[in-house]
């Protein structure tokens, strides 16, 4: 094989891995870094000085004082995003039905809600990534009452707090309202104490 065939072959892949594997990559970290610093630094969470989560990967949080997330799909380790996916069970799943009908079980239990009370969607089903940091505004109101008892708050406050920390639909048609379980358990921690007498 002659040199002349193999030249033009060696510098297009050498021209086209420093585009796209040098050129395009910084041009658009830049650009991102630039354009979106928060967003590309990872959409840190800070409380003080300590960062404390994502605004865009969810956390779990047991305590009956906190809000809970939605459940996650990312294996025996919640909320790892290394492990991002969805169950891959459908909507004929006999797994998926028994999952959905104890998670169903273990929310009513665990908010003191009657047996035959409906249970917000989000409340019992993961998201596609397994790490939604959002949950459903019905689903935060279903929690309140044991946020309230297990912080010795009045539940009008939680109330307000989750419709004050509501997060509207995405560029107002996406999605439906949603509040971030670490923006709110947050505040919960930062709010003046008004307890009940």
């Amino acid at each position: 094989m002659s040199l002349s065939l193999v030249r033009p072959v060696l510098v297009s892949a050498v021209l086209f891995m420093a585009i796209t594997g040098l050129a395009y990559p910084l041009a658009a970290t830049g650009l991102a870094t630039a354009l979106f610093p928060r967003q590309s630094a990872g959409s840190l969470v800070r409380h003080g000085d300590t960062v404390v989560g994502s605004s865009v990967i969810g956390q779990d949080f047991h305590a009956p004082r906190y809000f809970h997330p939605r459940p996650s799909a990312t294996g025996d380790v919640p909320y790892n995003a290394a492990a991002s996916g969805a169950s891959n069970l459908g909507p004929t799943s006999a797994k998926l039905r028994d999952t959905v009908r104890e998670r169903a079980a273990a929310f009513r239990k665990e908010n003191d809600l009657a047996d035959d009370a409906p249970v917000p969607v989000d409340a019992v089903t993961a998201s596609g990534s397994g790490l939604d940091p959002d949950i459903s505004l019905a689903n935060a109101h279903a929690q309140a009452a044991r946020v309230a008892a297990g912080r010795h708050m009045p539940l009008n406050d939680i109330d307000a707090l989750i419709d004050r920390l509501a997060l509207g639909r995405q560029l107002g048609v996406l999605g439906e309202p949603r509040v971030n379980v670490l923006t709110l358990n947050l505040a919960l921690d930062s709010a003046p104490i008004r307890t009940l007498p």
